[in-house]
């Protein structure tokens, strides 16, 4: 079985649960999950299966876009409603929309964010969490991010007893983002305390909400043998390559491995990375040789 399905991540569990899961329900052992999400966290997780693990590596770097809810008045812990609460600062009056939107557009383009302390970000070959959980505190590095779009979409919802403010927005980020974090930075702007008070990933990659199966769903596809119905081909992940469709010259040589040279391809930008197809279907990426002037090599092969 390979492919890639669209799987929709619930609450309550990590993405290595889910592949965990899968395994077991799908009887293979040649799976993986492309990019984490937090267990409290639901949406759009795809998965790999049998040779299409090999894109992992190219699938978590695709663009993700989120929906949640940004609460300010109070900080947590670990950035999100589920950390102890660490700072609180009274909203007194409802914040100004105008206001929450120009602050909120101004994080888009490329920004700086420092990881929060609950991430799985290493310093010094510990995670952060781990020192988190330990109480101890270090120099966290610092990261840039791609913010392509970052809008509310609901009204501004003032909670007079609990003196705090709260509203949905959508973001569409480039990979690495920490969405809690864009919160908290936000908060900050307008001068209070903040955390993310809930998020769903409604899109990674080419994969929407729309398409994805619960495990639920896989496991009656499985017992009704409907799981291939599901199964999205490797090919989508990498419409925007350079496609470039071998002859049988060349795919005699690709599918060894082979050194090519550059003039064969004349036409296209070497700086890039190729997408080689044979009979309609992917079959490796080459790029650029790093020491041989004039020549490609393979990047990754996905000859079964």
């Amino acid at each position: 079985m390979n492919g890639i399905l669209p799987l929709w991540k619930e609450r309550g569990m990590t993405s290595h649960d889910c592949v965990f899961k899968l395994r077991k329900i799908l009887k293979m052992k040649k799976i993986g999950h492309t990019g984490t999400l937090d267990p409290e966290v639901d949406g759009v997780l795809p998965i790999c299966l049998g040779s299409a693990t090999k894109a992992v590596e190219f699938m978590t770097d695709m663009n993700k876009a989120y929906e949640g809810e940004i609460t300010v008045g109070f900080s947590t812990t670990t950035e999100d409603a589920h950390g102890e609460i660490v700072e609180i600062k009274k909203v007194e009056a409802p914040l100004s929309e105008v206001v929450i939107d120009e602050m909120m557009t101004s994080f888009e383009g490329e920004i700086t964010q420092i990881p929060p302390m609950y991430s799985a970000v290493k310093v010094n070959g510990r995670k952060l969490y781990e020192y988190a959980r330990s109480g101890e505190t270090v120099e966290r590095p610092t990261r840039k991010a791609i913010i392509y779009s970052f809008q509310r979409i609901s009204e501004v919802h003032y909670n007079e007893e609990n003196h705090t403010v709260s509203w949905r927005f959508r973001v569409w980020c480039g990979k690495g983002t920490y969405v809690r974090t864009l919160a908290v930075d936000l908060g900050s702007k307008l001068g209070f305390p903040a955390h993310m008070s809930q998020l769903t990933r409604i899109k990674s990659g080419p994969f929407e909400a729309k398409e994805c199966v619960t495990l639920d769903e896989i496991r009656q596809l499985m017992e009704e043998g409907q799981v291939d119905t599901i199964l999205r081909p490797i090919e989508m992940i990498f419409t925007d390559y350079p496609k470039v469709d071998l002859t049988e010259d060349l795919w005699t040589s690709v599918k060894n491995g082979a050194v090519l040279e550059t003039t064969e391809f004349a036409e296209y930008d070497m700086e890039a990375v190729l997408a080689f197809y044979y009979e309609a279907n992917l079959v490796a990426l080459y790029e650029k040789h790093p020491s041989k002037d004039g020549y490609l090599k393979p990047r990754k092969m996905f000859l079964t």
